[in-house]
């Protein structure tokens, strides 16, 4: 490594809190679906900012937008009615069944609220003493203290963050009887992700899905979806509940909503809606005008490039690519998963020096569990960076 990364390394320790485990790579410039490091070596880049940069990086139709709109308005706070964020609401309840929408910052602040929304609602709209949430084993929900208690994972994540607040309950992953028994009379809502990005890019089954939506109507709880990397095309729809024929209650987006810029939404029913008034739930930075007019412009290039389209064919592209690993690979890949671009490859062998060795190569992805190579590239991702990915991870298969 050059003296330059050393430099910025040793920088970065001595001003900011130790809290991630960051990637040997220090990130100087991003153009599409490339990253550039200090010395301008290129990468190919699988991650895009974890699913957040889904339409590539540094597009110049974004900037223009974003340089527009901030000569015109940045921000007034939620105390005043701004017509960027209604263009966008407009364009985003199109895209679903929701009919309304709450504007955040983040995916777990979206989550938050998401929780805030069921609770008050089973209180003060239906007048019943619910509160708990169901969650299930391996899903992953934010980092608050009530999104992190959501999240159906243990060790350091956790550790050290006690008491966590009550109402959550988690399950085993696919057990139907386990949810079912996890029921009783506080339940507000199971609270769910089509595909668990974090827990190792794993699928819910869609008799499992079935079973789960059947639960909700026959105990009267809500049910809340959890879009925050599942949505806006990467899955090769445009949200991920769509694979599902699913109409949450309520369900959450962020990540790629506005490619870059911290955004969040939580979306749901005219009927939830009920559970919020004038003072209930706010926040200060949330579908401000530059934000809004940023993400009104990426829905309309998702739309009009048919991006979940494209997320299908690819994601099938790179299913077929791995599948062909597989075979030569029996014993080190156990196979791929996912939905569209939302794509894991499992492997029988310790992911590290795989994902080490990937990125040695240039291709910068994410490991999870330890196992799970996972894929989330920028949307625009073509076959030849896909075969390209998948020749870097054969050589590396074939050198162990």
């Amino acid at each position: 490594m050059s003296n330059k990364f050393d430099k910025i390394k040793e920088r970065e320790s001595s001003l900011l809190c130790h809290t991630y485990g960051r990637y040997p790579l220090a990130v100087s410039k991003a153009k599409d679906c490339r990253l550039y490091d200090l010395d301008g070596e290129e990468y190919i880049d699988f991650l895009a900012g974890i699913a957040v940069c889904s339409l590539g990086h540094s597009r110049d139709d974004l900037a223009d937008v974003m340089a527009e709109q901030a000569r015109k308005l940045v921000h007034v706070s939620n105390l005043f009615y701004q017509e960027p964020q209604l263009d966008l609401a407009e364009k985003l309840l199109s895209t679903c069944a929701a009919d309304k929408v709450f504007f955040a910052n983040s995916g777990a602040e979206a989550n938050e609220g998401a929780i805030k929304l069921a609770r008050r609602y089973m209180h003060k709209v239906r007048g019943e003493e619910r509160h708990e949430i169901i969650t299930l084993e391996k899903s992953f929900h934010g980092r608050t203290l009530s999104t992190l208690t959501a999240t159906g994972q243990a060790g350091p994540i956790k550790d050290g963050f006690n008491p966590l607040p009550e109402g959550f309950v988690t399950v085993p992953f696919g057990n139907v009887n386990a949810l079912r028994g996890a029921i009783n009379k506080h339940t507000a809502a199971i609270m769910i992700e089509m595909i668990q990005g974090e827990g190792g890019v794993r699928p819910l089954p869609s008799d499992y899905v079935n079973d789960i939506v059947a639960l909700c109507k026959e105990n009267g709880i809500l049910l809340i979806v959890d879009e925050v990397q599942t949505g806006l095309c990467r899955t090769g729809r445009f949200w991920a509940h769509q694979h599902y024929g699913v109409t949450p209650d309520i369900f959450t987006s962020a990540k790629a909503l506005a490619n870059g810029l911290p955004m969040g939404a939580v979306l749901c029913t005219d009927e939830l809606a009920k559970g919020f008034e004038p003072g209930s739930h706010a926040t200060t930075f949330g579908g401000g005008g530059v934000v809004s007019a940023v993400a009104a412009k990426v829905i309309d290039i998702m739309l009009e490039e048919k991006l979940d389209e494209q997320a299908f064919h690819m994601g099938v592209f790179a299913a077929q690519e791995a599948e062909k690993l597989r075979a030569k690979h029996p014993d080190k890949i156990v196979g791929p998963r996912g939905l569209g671009l939302l794509f894991g490859i499992e492997l029988a062998v310790d992911g590290a020096p795989v994902w080490k060795g990937l990125l040695e190569k240039k291709m910068v992805c994410n490991l999870t569990q330890g196992k799970i190579l996972r894929l989330v590239p920028p949307l625009t991702i073509t076959k030849e960076d896909i075969s390209a990915f998948m020749a870097a991870l054969d050589e590396i298969l074939s050198a162990l």
